[in-house]
């Protein structure tokens, strides 16, 4: 597992967010039972920054606090049957599979953790899990697909002893 690990911005958070974010992302991956290595590029950027992006995007004019770029098409989630015969979604030199990219808000990070009265640490790996998950192929339109990801969200973290 490789996390490409990019600030955009002096954010320092009191800990090494790329191992952390590795760690979470291996969980997921372990989960959900994804038969590569894989690579994610992450990028921790500012409210500003994201809500332009969002609004690119998504047509939503708002800061939020994690987007998903998945790079491969996934009709079912974790459905590697995708990706077989496909070199397009693998990186040549590594041969890791591109997951795709993901964006966090270091404000809303630090916001969310007040609100929702745990670490900075917690809320910052909760979002890489959902945003992993996103890039598998997962969503939460419906009540249902949300419980999944929470379900998985909150397994993957629990395994790692990241709690509330």
């Amino acid at each position: 597992m490789t996390v490409h690990l990019e600030y955009e911005g002096d954010w320092y958070l009191g800990e090494d967010f790329g191992a952390l974010a590795n760690q979470v992302a291996e969980q997921v991956l372990q989960m959900e039972k994804c038969p590569y290595p894989a690579q994610i590029n992450l990028v921790l950027t500012s409210n500003e920054e994201i809500q332009r992006i969002n609004l690119e995007f998504r047509d939503i004019n708002a800061p939020t606090d994690v987007l998903s770029f998945p790079m491969i098409p996934f009709s079912v989630p974790s459905d590697y049957s995708v990706i077989k015969g496909d070199p397009s979604f693998l990186d040549l030199d590594t041969e890791e599979l591109l997951l795709g990219d993901i964006m966090i808000s270091v404000p809303k990070v630090q916001q969310q953790a007040a609100e929702y009265g745990h670490s900075i640490r917690r809320e910052f790996s909760f979002l890489v899990a959902h945003s992993v998950l996103h890039l598998l192929g997962y969503d939460h339109m419906i009540e249902e697909e949300a419980n999944v990801m929470e379900e998985k969200q909150e397994a993957a973290l629990a395994a790692l002893s990241i709690t509330r």
